[in-house]
């Protein structure tokens, strides 16, 4: 049984992909690279703020070391905020699906996000007791679509909750990008696409066990009916 359910915060709970493909697209010119809509869709989303940067880069031929990509991943941090003071959009149900799962299982964030970005998001949305975990981009020995932070997310939920004695195959991930949804596989975890960033096809090729459309479809029940342990004979 699912003992455990680990969010992805952009596109899952938090309605900024939008915001963040602009502020990438800006610092990258900054740096005379251009880059579009669909190239952040199908090459750069799901990667951290480094992962991006350094893949946009690449890509254009130019070379990178430690500061210049530290000094973009600034830049992109102090825009953040300055549009996230004029108001950022959550999605339809975010903290009460955040309380849900709350009431059932111990919750944990793992994100290319910036821990500040996290932290303030679910200060706004109320919701920061009910998360027990958050790996954020500084604590991720790796972006996704590498396993690690899923890992380390597990990790940390040990910690919090030793006497659940968790297992990989019992943590739920709600990832709304296909290099999410390999990351949560990667670590050996359940994992259900959200269709919010990605179709259900593209989520399901990439792994996912099964997919939902809003956050207001995630409950325990529909968890615990989707993810019943098969009888044994």
């Amino acid at each position: 049984m699912i003992s455990a359910v680990i969010f992805d915060f952009n596109g899952v709970l938090v309605d900024d992909e939008s915001v963040h493909f602009e502020l990438f697209r800006e610092v990258l010119e900054q740096e005379g690279v251009k880059i579009t809509s669909r190239d952040y869709h199908d090459r750069y989303l799901g990667y951290d703020d480094a992962g991006c940067f350094e893949h946009a880069l690449a890509d254009h031929g130019q070379s990178y070391d430690q500061d210049r990509i530290a000094g973009m991943i600034a830049r992109k941090g102090k825009r953040y905020f300055e549009v996230a003071e004029k108001g950022l959009r959550y999605f339809p149900d975010a903290a009460a699906a955040l309380r849900r799962m709350t009431d059932r299982y111990p919750v944990a964030i793992n994100s290319g996000a910036l821990r500040a970005e996290i932290v303030y998001t679910l200060d706004k949305l109320g919701a920061q007791e009910h998360v027990s975990a958050i790996i954020a981009a500084e604590d991720a020995l790796r972006c996704k679509p590498d396993p690690a932070g899923y890992v380390q997310a597990l990790d940390a939920l040990r910690l919090t909750h030793s006497e659940l004695e968790l297992q990989p195959e019992q943590c739920l991930v709600v990832e709304d990008s296909t290099a999410g949804i390999q990351s949560a596989k990667g670590a050996g975890m359940k994992a259900v696409g959200i269709t919010q960033t990605y179709t259900a096809a593209e989520l399901t090729a990439a792994g996912a066990d099964a997919t939902i459309d809003a956050l207001s479809e995630l409950t325990p029940a529909w968890i615990e009916a989707t993810f019943a342990p098969s009888p044994t004979r």
